[in-house]
């Protein structure tokens, strides 16, 4: 695999569960004292037994001194562009330039729809996303005012801001050639999960976004590859990718950690 000139960061990705809130924070303040660098925390506003993805991450950003938080990824069918930019742009002051913003074209279209969201196609879902990262942007921009005329999303005059402290990228959870076209156009990061996504085309689709970024003239390097790791430490045989011991067996499987690393392995970043 390609190396693209950045040091590998390595983080976790907490459940939002509304019944274990202590263990989440608990899970934080490891990642934040321990030297981890990513907080990743999923959005799903439809799932019951999760509280709100925002929320938490502005608690999340208030409690830590360290770590990167990031949503991972935003339900942009649910959540306004002009809105999620004020939104993040919060949470970055509050958390000193600690934050990034990840955005998801949808998933769980039945579930979407039963909380008062709209179904979209492939291709409208990606062409919503295209035009959220132009909406956020210019909520960004330090302009007087801005205007915005697309198939999904309008800004009329808006007054925008604040902006974020930090240059703030812009990630995409999206895994097909057209939406690694976009990613290579307009975009700073890539997050697929594994292994969802098999591990065994990452590099074909690394090359892919790299081939876009340079055909729209920029260089593949400024665009950031984060990669959710979902396994299980165990005291048995290993049972496939991430889901066995820490150490082989045979020595002491002895557990080192808090039960929340039991629960999630998470993101890598870097390369």
């Amino acid at each position: 695999m390609t190396d693209y000139g950045r040091t590998p960061q390595f983080g976790i990705f907490p459940i939002p569960l509304a019944s274990d809130l202590a263990g989440v924070f608990e899970m934080v303040r490891i990642a934040d004292d321990g030297g981890l660098d990513l907080v990743g925390v999923q959005d799903h506003p439809y799932q019951k037994r999760y509280v709100d993805t925002f929320t938490l991450m502005t608690a999340i950003a208030t409690r830590t001194k360290n770590v990167t938080v990031f949503p991972d990824v935003a339900s942009l069918p649910l959540r306004p562009p002009a809105v999620l930019a004020k939104q993040a742009a919060t949470i970055d002051i509050l958390s000193e330039g600690r934050f990034e913003l990840a955005l998801g074209a949808g998933s769980f279209w039945e579930a979407i729809e039963a909380i008062g969201g709209r179904r979209r196609t492939p291709g409208e879902a990606l062409k919503a996303v295209s035009e959220a990262i132009d909406v956020i942007r210019l909520m960004w921009s330090g302009e007087r005012s801005v205007r915005y005329s697309g198939d999904h999303y309008q800004l009329s005059g808006v007054k925008p801001g604040p902006a974020p402290i930090h240059e703030m990228g812009i990630w995409l959870g999206v895994y097909g050639p057209r939406a690694f076209r976009l990613l290579g156009e307009k975009a700073d990061g890539w997050v697929p999960s594994l292994p969802t996504m098999p591990v065994e085309s990452l590099v074909q689709k690394n090359a892919a976004i790299d081939e876009a970024a340079t055909s729209a003239g920029r260089d593949p390097a400024a665009i950031r590859r984060v990669a959710n790791v979902n396994g299980v430490i165990t005291d048995r045989e290993s049972e496939g990718f991430l889901r066995g011991p820490a150490r082989p067996m045979g020595r002491s499987t002895h557990r080192t950690h808090p039960d929340p690393w039991q629960r999630q392995l998470c993101s890598l970043a870097g390369r």
